[in-house]
Formats: structure tokens, sequence, C-alpha cells
């Protein structure tokens, strides 16, 4: 039985309720996903990705520095499949790639784009790894673990994975957003109008808590993707349905992406926010 599956003690009929309600949980998350990887378009050459990939650079080449040779994982493939194509980055500097997530057709297209680096994929839960202990390097976990209630599992996940003196980046939306995203997500989520499905927010507090809880070491915070939620669903809205109008979008995201190569200290305030994390070695406090 997998760490989600525990959610009451065996034996009574309010752990079996439990278990049914965990699977039926489970099953609607990933049925979810697999229609949103079939679905959704890839949004790619949009201004605002590649000013997300700039951001995501940055943290790998500020907290990762070292990627050759390092087997590195990603928590979700949907980057790949549709936007930055970070891990691809990873592995063209050397990185060894591996990546899991739900939905089946996002697997066959990060597959596909990884293809060049022999990569690992599969599909599979954040929240159940198919790895054994101390497998990884490098663990990058960028906008996966708010979509679903047992974020601890799935950061306890990581950190077992993960190898002693390893490294990982994981980041969430931002509750402390000074562009208000987490309420526009709320109003969009109760009109039935957002894409993602069930999203919480934390504060950077919050997620230090949680990835302490979970045994790990907290080295750095930071965030990506100063700018306002707005901005960046308009251009990837305008990118897919109205090409033209993206030439305008594009402009307006222009000078958050100038903010934030020039002044550090936008950072913090991006609408995901992240902490860079080690797992302690067994010789070390």
């Amino acid at each position: 039985m997998s760490n989600v599956d525990r959610v009451a003690p065996a034996g009574t009929a309010h752990a079996h309720d439990g278990d049914h309600a965990a699977r039926r949980s489970r099953a609607r998350y990933r049925d979810f996903w697999s229609d949103v990887g079939a679905s959704f378009p890839v949004i790619k050459g949009a201004a605002s990705t590649a000013y997300y990939f700039d951001c995501e650079r940055l943290l790998y080449e500020t907290f990762f520095p070292e990627l050759r040779e390092r087997t590195l994982l990603k928590t979700d493939l949907w980057n790949e499949a549709k936007n930055t194509e970070i891990l691809n980055w990873a592995a063209s500097r050397g990185a060894r790639p591996v990546g899991i997530d739900i939905s089946f057709d996002v697997v066959s297209d990060g597959r596909r784009i990884l293809l060049d680096h022999r990569p690992g994929c599969a599909v599979s839960d954040v929240r159940a790894l198919p790895f054994a202990a101390d497998s990884f390097d490098l663990v990058y976990s960028m906008g996966t673990i708010e979509h679903f209630a047992e974020c601890g599992v799935a950061v306890g996940e990581m950190f077992r994975v993960l190898r002693p003196g390893g490294h990982a980046i994981i980041g969430v939306p931002n509750r402390l957003d000074p562009f208000l995203r987490p309420a526009l997500v709320y109003v969009m989520q109760r009109l039935g109008v957002y894409a993602y499905g069930v999203e919480r927010s934390f504060t950077p507090r919050a997620l230090r808590r949680l990835l302490e809880s979970e045994g790990f070491r907290v080295t750095a915070q930071t965030g990506i993707l100063f700018m306002p939620g707005w901005l960046r669903m308009l251009d990837l809205l305008c990118y897919t349905r109205a090409p033209t109008l993206a030439r305008v979008t594009a402009a307006l995201v222009r000078p958050f992406a100038w903010l934030y190569r020039r002044v550090p200290a936008v950072r913090r305030h991006g609408y995901l926010t992240a902490c860079v994390v080690e797992k302690p070695r067994a010789d070390r406090p």
C-alpha cells in the first residue's frame, strides 16, 4: 500500500471509507489532468513563456550551477510538453533527465522532446514516486504540489528519493503576490473557467515550514514570474487564439522580464514562490 493509501487505521469501517475516498480523489485527479494533457494547447512561443524560461534558467544557474552527470528529477513534464522545456535545457548541459507526470499524453510528449538525452520518463503520481530512496542528485518541482491536499506526502516523497546532500528547488503559487493572482484564481475557479483545476497558494513562510516539516533544510528562498497573473493568462489566450494581439501582450510582458533580470529584489515577489532546500547528510545536523 502506498503512502497516499494510509489515510486511516486498518481494520475499521472508517479506514475503508477513507481508502475509497482517497482512491476516488486520486482517480478524479488523474482523469482531470489526463484530459487537460490531451487538450491543452502548446504555449511555447508566447512572450510570457520566454520570460518564464528565463526565470527558470536563472534559478538553475544560481542554485544548480553544476549539472553535468547529475541525475535530475522533475516532478511533472508539463513544461516539456507545453511550456518552457527547462528539463531539456538542463539535459543539454549534461544533466541526466528523469521526469514523471500523471498524464499519459504529457509523458509521451515530454519523452519525445527529451529523446536525444535518453530520458527516464514515467506515468506516475508525485505522491507515490516509483523510485528507490536516495536516487537523485537534484529535484525540481515548480507548480506541482499545490494541485492536491496531500502536499506534505509529495514533499516527503521528494525527500525520500533525493540523496543525502542533494538539493531541490520547490515552488508553489505565492499567496502574497502583489498583483493578487490567488484572488483572481479563486474567482475563476468559482466561475468554472480556470484551466488548472484545484490550486492552493502558500505564503513563503508556510512553504518553508512545510518543507522543513518533512526534513529538508532550507538554504535560500526566492520566486519567479514577477508579473500580473492576468497578463500571463491574457498573453497565452492571445498567443493561442488571436496572434495579432499577442504583439500587444508581448510588449506588456517585456518590462516585467527586464525588472526580473535587473532588480533581484523583485524576484521574491513573483507569483510563484520557491525554496531551495538540501537533504541533510546523516553526519551533519
